[in-house]
């Protein structure tokens, strides 16, 4: 058995596990196997663990060790990893039996956190091959011990990220980039006994990142159990958003999985519950959101408009403004450009929206720094109560230059998150990069909010010569007058000239 584990040497073998799946298994499918294993075999190994510390309280006593006051979590009788482990044949049935088991025995806390995997499918996975991942997690110690929450946690989120490279064209469905996380919860800033709510909440990045700024500042994160809710559609990402919270040792919290906008979770009475800090990035353009049912929303989510069937943009922003807190509410959503200067029923929205001065700024992003799309995409941050220096004015912010070219997908490095909150933070003019607009001037704009319309870039020093500008022209040139006779000659064997 290893003992303390540090966090390169788990990332490593936790990584290793997932090459194991490599060929049977796709890709875009790892995360459904690997992440229940790993929480199987760290709550059997804490398990074990409690079982010790009990018979050494005890003085040996067996019975007052398997009392369930001693254990955070159940284990059935012939459930443990050990069981599953022991298995030689039909162990995917024996694995998928013991899962569900556990899930049964501890209804309140793990509901269906395991997902719904098919362990019995043999042609996927071979009694071979889950014997050699069973194997290959054994050579692990996961206990308390041996390897600290916070660590166990690093090579969780490590895993997430490493499961969304490679699956780019998906991973926007359950990933944020973290750089992007820090930025949204730097500006929203949680405190001590702040209610957090992320509507979309992926695999909880958001919630554990609200978490950890709380702690860098010095504040008791256990004011926080009990306050931290997300909502999340798909089941397998749901269950990995719980264990994530839980192997970071977050120990009380409520994620839901179901539909957002058409279901919405969580209720005070009879309206919306409503929270300090509301964030997400929700799917972009969102077809066939529920407008049916918005049409007579219960909830008055439709008071700025109903949001076009297509898109479901708008649905989500005025989601999330129902759901902030009256007097403390601050909120940060992520959307696609277009949001900003799309005309027709999204235009009428967002001159509503903008014109109850609660829109706070506006940052447009670089592109390709969101997982399954190129575009660049913007954060949107609204305030219940702006600071009265702040009313009836936008801050509009153009960090479009900020970010790290990478070869698949660029970065938000931290120096340049800094950079932006610094921005937002001094709320004020700065050429080519930041300009406070007067709610006058964007009505002026017909309630346009596209950047360039606010931000004018620097221009750039002349570095060329006259010599070299002639040359760059002869050649543009030449390039039109060559597509000039593609397309006459296109045009004229269909007949059209």
């Amino acid at each position: 058995m290893t003992s303390t584990l540090d966090l390169s040497a788990l990332e490593s073998h936790l990584w290793e596990a997932a090459n194991i799946l490599r060929g049977p298994v796709d890709a875009a499918d790892f995360k459904t196997y690997i992440f229940p294993l790993l929480f199987f075999k760290r709550i059997s190994d804490v398990y074990d663990e409690e079982v010790a510390q009990a018979l050494e309280e005890s003085s040996g006593d067996e019975d007052y060790a398997l009392f369930p006051e001693n254990h955070r979590f159940q284990i059935p009788k012939g459930c443990h990893w050990q069981d599953v482990r022991a298995r030689t044949t039909n162990v995917g049935q024996a694995l998928q039996r013991a899962l569900r088991e556990i899930e049964k025995a501890n209804p309140r806390t793990l509901y269906s956190i395991f997902g719904d995997a098919a362990w019995s499918n043999k042609e996927r996975l071979s009694d071979e091959l889950l014997c050699d991942l069973l194997e290959h997690f054994s050579q692990l110690s996961l206990t308390n011990e041996d390897v600290e929450s916070d660590v166990l946690g690093q090579a969780y989120e490590y895993l997430i990220k490493k499961f969304a490279d490679v699956t780019n064209k998906k991973a926007g469905e359950f990933y944020t980039p973290r750089s992007i996380v820090r930025l949204m919860i730097n500006i929203l800033d949680p405190r001590e006994g702040d209610t957090i709510y992320d509507p979309a909440c992926g695999t909880g990045g958001m919630l554990l990142e609200a978490v950890h700024h709380v702690n860098g500042s010095g504040g008791n994160v256990k004011t926080l159990w009990g306050k931290l809710y997300g909502q999340e559609k798909n089941l397998t990402t749901s269950a990995i958003a719980r264990i994530n919270l839980f192997l970071h040792g977050v120990e009380d919290f409520h994620i839901e999985r179901s539909d957002t906008l058409r279901q919405p979770a969580f209720f005070e009475v009879d309206h919306l519950a409503t929270f300090d800090c509301v964030i997400a990035n929700p799917p972009f353009s969102l077809e066939r959101w529920g407008e049916d049912l918005w049409i007579n929303d219960p909830y008055g989510r439709n008071f700025a408009g109903l949001p076009p069937r297509t898109s479901g943009d708008y649905a989500w922003v005025q989601h999330m403004i129902k759901s902030m807190a009256a007097k403390t509410g601050r909120m940060a959503v992520v959307l696609p450009h277009g949001a900003l200067f799309r005309m027709g029923v999204e235009g009428k929205i967002r001159q509503k929206i903008v014109e109850t001065d609660a829109l706070e700024a506006v940052i447009g992003l670089g592109p390709n720094l969101f997982y399954g799309t190129g575009l660049a995409a913007c954060i949107l941050v609204f305030r219940a109560r702006k600071k009265p220096s702040r009313k009836k004015q936008v801050l509009i912010i153009d960090a479009s230059r900020l970010f790290k070219k990478g070869r698949n997908q660029n970065t938000l490095e931290p120096e340049q998150v800094e950079q932006i909150f610094q921005w937002y933070r001094g709320y004020a003019n700065v050429p080519g990069a930041a300009h406070v607009v007067p709610l006058d001037e964007i009505a002026r704009n017909d309630w346009n909010l596209n950047i360039p319309r606010y931000v004018e870039p620097i221009a750039a020093e002349e570095t060329i010569g006259v010599n070299e500008a002639l040359a760059n022209l002869k050649q543009s040139l030449d390039e039109v007058y060559a597509a000039e006779e593609r397309l006459t000659k296109l045009l004229s064997e269909a007949g059209l000239l």
